[in-house]
């Protein structure tokens, strides 16, 4: 049982936390679990060392107990001689003799207690050296479970800053004029591209409205020409045509042709 807990406390404090988080996928999730294994090794530590502790104070306890057996006989063994030698002195030989015997007995009761201290001895020294193993380790276990603590705490707090920052960038990105992928710069292009739908339309409906002014032109020059020629049928004369107004272009009448008449 001492030798788990050992082997297990040493396992548990030597752990690097470092490398065993670079080689994890999820560092938070098995920090998390290393926290739960810590915590749970370490109530187990403590009951082990609680018990182990307990058997040495119950070894101290007998050892002091037998320790104090052995001074209180030494005691009753030296009151004991001390009666028998006022009975020889008073030449009353048997109560000196009965008071001998009843120190021999006090004394033979001082050295089987002066034994069991003195057998008790080194495993007193050796549970103690045990105990002060074990609390060590359980020292370190606690020192390690705070560092896991601590690094757990690090990771989630910087975890949440991450999150924290990331969802600012998209705000502000959302937001962001320059950038041609924000909501306001899609919102943007998309108004440019109705007004140049609009200007687009404006330039159609302009150039429609010249062609027709065009062709009201080119109607009001037939019909005057309809005018004159009919005139020229009953014998009116022709308008004059103001010098340099030429003919217009696109007419098919050849100048050999007004030769012939």
């Amino acid at each position: 049982m001492k030798q788990s807990i050992f082997g297990r406390m040493a396992q548990l404090a030597k752990a690097n936390i470092n490398s065993l988080l670079d080689q994890a996928e999820d560092p938070q999730k098995m920090l998390d679990q290393m926290v739960r294994d810590y915590t749970n090794n370490i109530a187990e530590a403590e009951a082990a060392v609680a018990q182990t502790i307990g058997n040495l104070r119950m070894l101290q306890d007998d050892y002091n107990e037998d320790i104090k057996n052995a001074k209180d006989w030494g005691n009753k063994a030296l009151a004991a001689s001390r009666k028998a030698d006022e009975y020889r002195a008073k030449g009353d030989t048997t109560d000196a003799e009965k008071f001998d015997n009843l120190a021999k007995v006090a004394l033979q009761r001082q050295m089987s207690a002066e034994n069991e201290a003195k057998s008790a001895e080194p495993s007193i020294s050796s549970q103690s050296e045990v105990v002060d193993k074990l609390k060590h380790g359980l020292d370190q276990m606690k020192g390690k479970l705070n560092e896991l603590t601590s690094k757990r705490n690090e990771l989630v707090a910087r975890s949440k800053t991450a999150a924290a920052q990331s969802q600012v960038h998209d705000a502000l990105k959302s937001i962001d004029f320059m950038d041609p992928t924000s909501e306001v710069g899609r919102f943007e292009e998309k108004i440019r591209r109705e007004e140049a739908k609009v200007r687009g339309q404006q330039e159609l409906a302009a150039s429609s409205l010249d062609a027709q002014f065009n062709s009201l032109e080119d109607l009001g020059e037939q019909t005057e020409i309809e005018a004159r020629l009919a005139a020229l049928k009953s014998g009116g004369a022709p308008a004059a045509i103001s010098a340099g107004e030429g003919r217009k272009a696109g007419s098919t009448v050849d100048e050999a042709d007004f030769d012939k008449l």
